[in-house]
C-alpha cells in the first residue's frame, strides 16, 4: 500500500512539474519586429563576419521577412480562435500560399547572394540547412527514431 501511494505521489509530482514548465514560455512577452531584426542581424554578423555596409543592406530584408512572419502568425491565430481548422483550404488556395512562400524564399536568397561574398554565402547556406533540419526534427513525430537511425548509419 505504501508503495502504491509513493508511486502515485511521484507521478503526480512529475505531472505538475511538467505542466508548470510548459506554462512559463507562454507568459513571456514577444519582441517587437525591430528588436527581432536587431538580434537577427547581430547573430548573422557574428556567424558570417558581416561588414557594416552588409549589415545595413541585410537589416531591411530581415525586417521585412520578420514582419511578414508575424502577420502570418497573427492570421493563423485568428483562424484558430475563430474555430476554423488548418486543413480547410482548397487545393488552389494551398498552391497559391505555397507559391508565395517559395517566391519569398527565392527572392530572399537572391538578395543574400548579392550582398554576401562567396565564403559568407556558403556559410549562410549551411546555416540555413541546419536550421531547416532542426525545425523538421522538432516537428517530426518520430524524432527519436530518426536520430537513432542516423547514428546506426554512421
Amino acid at each position: 500500500m505504501k508503495k502504491i501511494i509513493t508511486v502515485l505521489v511521484l507521478a503526480l509530482g512529475f505531472t505538475l512539474t511538467t505542466q508548470a514548465q510548459k506554462g512559463k514560455h507562454h507568459n513571456l512577452e514577444q519582441f517587437t519586429v525591430a528588436q527581432q531584426t536587431e538580434l537577427a542581424v547581430k547573430k548573422m554578423t557574428l556567424k558570417l563576419d558581416l561588414t557594416t555596409t552588409q549589415q545595413g543592406q541585410i537589416k531591411p530584408l530581415l525586417a521585412d521577412k520578420i514582419a511578414k512572419r508575424k502577420v502570418m502568425h497573427q492570421k493563423r491565430k485568428a483562424l484558430k480562435e475563430a474555430g476554423k481548422k488548418k486543413g480547410k483550404l482548397s487545393a488552389n488556395e494551398r498552391f497559391d500560399r505555397e507559391m508565395k512562400i517559395l517566391d519569398a524564399k527565392i527572392a530572399f536568397k537572391a538578395n543574400m547572394k548579392r550582398i554576401l561574398n562567396e565564403k559568407q554565402y556558403d556559410r549562410f547556406e549551411k546555416m540555413s540547412d541546419r536550421m531547416m533540419q532542426k525545425k523538421h526534427k522538432k516537428h517530426s513525430k518520430n524524432g527519436k527514431k530518426e536520430k537513432r537511425d542516423k547514428k546506426r548509419r554512421k
